[in-house]
């Protein structure tokens, strides 16, 4: 059960940037009924699963817009997995609300697992400039689980940064994307990993494309866009 919780924080983490554009936000979906699906990769190209995710519950208008990202999860053996959380859009900042993604229906899917989260919400300025520096995020878990093992985990996204713009190919089409650099500290247990990533992100579409290393800069994972509605 330990694994499959883990299995699905990553996945929010790594695949938390599936956006699309209205008058508030220029990258996140808030139109109902957009959907994306991912395709994610090892380290030698061989797929490893998929990740769909809808939009659902959009509300407010102008600059302040809030909407219910829906998540569905299938690895490479056949296993599903399903949650939401909540992004919400204020002006020219878009907001991940990482604790909502622990709602009622991710813990029944868990089991007997009793678990406390904090930290910051992950922000997306809509504003993207080569050389920009975004804001750290940052999530702490604390998991007991059948009431005997315990286990704490700390996850950073620190040294985010706008590095260069490229253009970029997927099986969904051709994207001008925003090559975005970060850091991933997680820290459980007796381990201490950090592991770079890259993101692409394109404007009116979002994430098209995620890239995980080794600290000598290795590929070890990836994920694309496969395909797009809106």
């Amino acid at each position: 059960m330990k694994s499959k919780f883990l299995f699905i924080l990553t996945t929010f983490f790594a695949l938390n940037l599936s956006f699309g554009q209205t008058s508030c936000s220029q990258y996140y979906p808030m139109v109902d009924g957009a959907n994306f699906e991912y395709t994610s990769y090892d380290k030698k190209g061989n797929e490893e699963g998929k990740i769909n995710y809808k939009v659902t519950n959009v509300n407010g208008s102008g600059d302040n817009i809030s909407a219910t990202m829906v998540m569905d999860i299938a690895d490479k053996k056949g296993n599903t997995y399903s949650s939401e959380y909540n992004i919400t859009c204020d002006g020219d900042v878009v907001k991940v609300d990482f604790k909502s993604l622990m709602n009622e229906q991710m813990l029944n899917q868990l089991g007997e697992m009793e678990m406390d989260i904090t930290g910051t919400d992950v922000e997306w300025p809509n504003n993207l400039s080569v050389g920009q520096a975004l804001p750290d995020g940052n999530v702490n878990v604390k998991m007991k689980m059948g009431g005997a093992i315990n286990m704490n985990m700390n996850v950073e996204t620190i040294n985010r940064k706008v590095e260069k713009k490229e253009s970029v190919t997927t099986p969904a089409g051709t994207f001008d994307c925003y090559v975005i650099y970060s850091e991933t500290k997680t820290k459980m247990m007796m381990s201490n990993q950090t592991s770079p990533s890259r993101v692409w992100l394109a404007e009116g579409v979002g994430m098209v494309k995620q890239e995980s290393y080794n600290k000598s800069g290795k590929l070890m994972a990836s994920s694309m866009l496969t395909q797009f509605n809106k």
